[in-house]
């Protein structure tokens, strides 16, 4: 079980009432959330294996460099050393610490490759596994992975929460979008998202890039469709396209997830103890994580053993 973390982490921050606190006053409703969602998932997809995506660089150079508005809406200041700062609401900030924390001191691991996002690793780990991989995400984006030949699929939580969350196999993703898993990518990549600044191919909406993918295949072919006279794509989508092609030079690799990022080496297998209980009870102590805590522990099997 791959973990978009932060995807997590901010519908926790959300969806958690933020009168949750510490007795300093330090929120804890992400944190306690997360752990509440982590309790959720493990014990609904029992996985062997699981594992904390991170994003080591939310807004990678190389996105950037090909598409300058990728998430540009999401900077909130650029520091003297020309670091980026993503806009992230002050109480959930505060509360990053202490979710690597707790993560750390559980033995969950937490992967994240230099200069590339959360997803990159979620696509470089499922590209890498041997075994049936579920990726737990709130991002569509991440429909491009779903393999059903090699058992991956979405546990998609943007619609209806952790604990009702919708399971995409290829079926299920052709039933929503009528386009193939692995044509997704182009089809998100003419249609764009405004959340990410992606601007897509303007004019072409959700259905029109689906009946483009499916009557023509790939964007190579759609785009050659569009240049050649004869083909009976209606005129004003032919345009649409070839007005387009800067863009569409560039945006398959910006939308496109990485599957060969330096991800290094790890044990993803769920820990049969707390690796640092100490940590542990003192982060349970300070945040006073309550419930949350041994529900998570519970899940994850790392309670007393008889």
């Amino acid at each position: 079980m791959l973990l978009d973390t932060a995807s997590l982490y901010f519908r926790a921050f959300f969806g958690v009432p933020d009168t949750m606190k510490a007795a300093d006053g330090t929120p804890t409703n992400a944190v306690r959330g997360l752990l509440d969602f982590i309790a959720r998932l493990t014990e609904n997809h029992r996985p062997t294996h699981l594992v904390a995506c991170w994003d080591d660089n939310w807004r990678p150079s190389w996105r950037v460099a090909l598409i300058p508005s990728y998430k540009a809406q999401r900077v909130e200041f650029v520091t003297p050393k020309g670091e980026q700062v993503e806009d992230v609401p002050d109480r959930l900030e505060v509360q990053v610490p202490y979710i690597r924390a707790c993560l750390e001191a559980l033995g969950i691991a937490i992967v994240g490759a230099a200069d590339h996002e959360a997803d990159d690793v979620i696509g470089t780990l499922s590209h890498q596994a041997k075994m049936p991989v579920d990726v737990v995400t709130g991002d569509r984006d991440l429909f491009q992975l779903i393999d059903d030949s090699r058992g991956i699929r979405i546990v998609y939580t943007a619609a209806r929460g952790v604990g009702r969350a919708e399971v995409y196999d290829e079926k299920a993703l052709l039933a929503k979008y009528d386009v193939p898993a692995n044509r997704y990518a182009d089809f998100a990549t003419l249609r764009g998202d405004a959340s990410d600044g992606l601007p897509g191919v303007k004019g072409i909406g959700e259905k029109t890039a689906a009946s483009l993918v499916t009557a023509y295949g790939d964007l190579d072919a759609i785009r050659a469709a569009a240049a050649e006279a004869s083909t009976p794509m209606s005129p004003s989508v032919k345009r649409k396209i070839l007005e387009a092609s800067d863009y569409l030079d560039v945006a398959p690799k910006v939308v496109a997830v990485a599957k060969d990022a330096p991800v290094g080496k790890f044990d993803a297998t769920i820990p049969s103890e707390v690796k640092d209980p100490e940590r542990w009870l003192d982060l349970v102590e300070l945040l006073e994580l309550g419930g949350s805590a041994q529900r998570v522990m519970n899940a994850l099997n790392l309670g007393p053993k008889a």
